[in-house]
């Protein structure tokens, strides 16, 4: 059974860096696409960013275009999100989802400080 955890969130203040890192299970990681979203009190889940299946493509938000960075290990099974410069609207739950099976994570928090 395929699971995905998230993990590295935190509280950080702006400008600052987290790196957040999604946790695969299974032998079919590198044939999935993964993606990032986020999720902040009272709005909806928002798209940040994704990654091809190889690695070789990545998309992103315009928010957080030049600032986040997706990237992957397809020998540890892991998905990562490099986030820099952050700033306090970077404010959320973020969320991994595993394309290939359409599988959320459970979220990690995370919390910029002005």
């Amino acid at each position: 059974q395929v699971q995905v955890v998230e993990s590295g969130g935190g509280l950080v203040q702006a400008g600052g860096s987290l790196r957040l890192s999604c946790a695969v299970s299974g032998s079919t990681f590198s044939r999935s696409a993964f993606a990032w979203y986020r999720q902040a009190p009272g709005k909806q889940r928002d798209f940040v960013a994704r990654i091809s299946p190889f690695g070789g493509s990545t998309n992103y938000a315009d928010a957080v275009q030049g600032r986040f960075t997706i990237f992957r290990d397809n020998a540890k099974n892991t998905v990562y999100l490099q986030m820099n410069r952050l700033k306090p609207e970077d404010t959320a739950v973020y969320y991994c989802n595993a394309g290939l099976w359409n599988l959320w994570g459970q979220g990690t928090q995370v919390t910029v400080s002005s």
